[in-house]
């Protein structure tokens, strides 16, 4: 007996969330349905206010309600840093960090030629725009350690530093509270590359 079609099309529509594959889609349709009734309607108003008002900022292309978000705006940051993530979740890790007090850029992706990204789908043009407005004296690249995330950043870094702009590369290495024994030997070889002296 085939389920209904609405049934089948909420299924359809939660299958496109990251990790989400059909077996999870069709757990969280029968959830909402069956026990979170309330909650399922509060998630599609969440999600109709979002689609509605939320668009790009304009200097930092971070989710905004406005032209220019409240970080861009804020005459609390340094205008002449400009950090460089892949997505608005890196951002708010950053943030979370309380030791950057700079303006980012959120790329919303990452070069991945397989998939068809390249600089032009992630407006790279727009962001040379944004690091050459006369404020910013260092970009630092903080895309992640993947192989698509270190294409993104040597595209970027040959591209910024062509137009005279210091560049700089977040450090890698072994993480905090990390055991050495349990490290994959890339990190370590990148966490002695990386070696600061000790003051």
């Amino acid at each position: 007996m085939n389920a209904p079609g609405a049934l089948t099309e909420l299924i359809a529509a939660l299958r496109c969330l990251p990790g989400v594959g059909p077996r999870s889609a069709q757990r969280m349709a029968y959830h909402l349905l069956q026990h979170d009734r309330g909650g399922a309607a509060r998630l599609a108003r969440a999600l109709d206010v979002a689609l509605g008002r939320l668009t790009h900022c304009t200097r930092c292309n971070n989710f905004s309600e406005t032209e220019l978000c409240a970080r861009c705006a804020s005459p609390q940051r340094d205008v002449g840093q400009l950090c460089i993530v892949e997505t608005p979740a890196d951002l708010n890790r950053v943030e979370q960090t309380h030791l950057y007090h700079g303006l980012y850029y959120c790329l919303m992706g990452r070069v991945a030629p397989l998939q068809g990204v390249g600089p032009k789908e992630l407006q790279f043009d727009k962001l040379i725009a944004r690091a050459c407005d006369g404020q910013v004296r260092e970009v630092i690249l903080a895309t992640n350690f993947t192989n698509e995330g270190e294409t993104t950043a040597h595209f970027l870094a040959e591209r910024l530093r062509a137009r005279g702009l210091v560049v700089s590369r977040i450090a890698r290495g072994l993480p905090v509270g990390g055991e050495l024994e349990h490290a994959d030997t890339g990190t370590i070889a990148q966490a002695f590359q990386a070696r600061q002296p000790v003051v």
